[in-house]
């Protein structure tokens, strides 16, 4: 399995989103702030950088991404849309929207050890989906670690309205399924939709 190890401030700076979005919200980057960046960027570099920028934020590879694409646009509804909420219900983001992690690579990881139970049974595919209804939970003897305990301890949790997290059990719960509006950073899903009907 392939892994993004390209620094976190740098690539943020090239797609123009904050470190916050991806979980590091103490992350900076002042060098060389602006750059040598072309000013004027063609229309097809616009809808590629919309591309990439997804890609990173939910640390899903080419292929992946492709197959989120046609699997949208195969569904009722608009296709970016449809798109978003698709990568939105990928399992390591559930982890991470319930605040059992700080980052979606830290969510990643938690997954594919094993830590996570989805309606009791064990997953270990961060790019499962999760459908409305399902409880995530945590392992029994994954609720005992150092990492967990700060949540029970009554750390708060800003959880999306879709979501909704007991902090005392380490259970989380799918309401419903998200929509656009609960995307929480800039993106420009058509253009996307356009790189691909190229």
């Amino acid at each position: 399995m392939a892994n993004n190890k390209q620094p976190i401030a740098r690539k943020c700076r090239a797609l123009d989103i904050t470190p916050a979005t991806m979980g590091y919200a103490k992350k900076k980057s002042t060098r060389n702030p602006g750059g040598n960046r072309r000013k004027k960027v063609s229309e097809y570099g616009g809808q590629l950088k919309e591309k990439q920028k997804v890609k990173f934020i939910y640390g899903v590879l080419e292929k992946q991404f492709r197959h989120y694409f046609d699997k949208a646009s195969n569904m009722k509804g608009v296709t970016g849309e449809n798109m978003l909420s698709l990568l939105e219900l990928r399992l390591d983001n559930v982890v991470y929207r319930l605040g059992l992690a700080k980052t979606r690579r830290m969510a990643r990881q938690i997954v594919g050890h094993g830590h996570i139970r989805v309606n009791g049974q064990k997953v270990d595919i961060p790019s499962y989906e999760v459908k409305k209804g399902d409880v995530i939970t945590l392992r029994e003897r994954s609720t005992q670690m150092e990492m967990f305990k700060a949540l029970r301890e009554g750390t708060s949790v800003l959880t999306p309205k879709w979501l909704t997290f007991d902090a005392q059990n380490l259970t989380g719960t799918v309401n419903e399924l998200p929509t656009r509006a609960d995307i929480d950073y800039e993106v420009q899903e058509n253009m996307i939709v356009e790189f691909y009907s190229r």
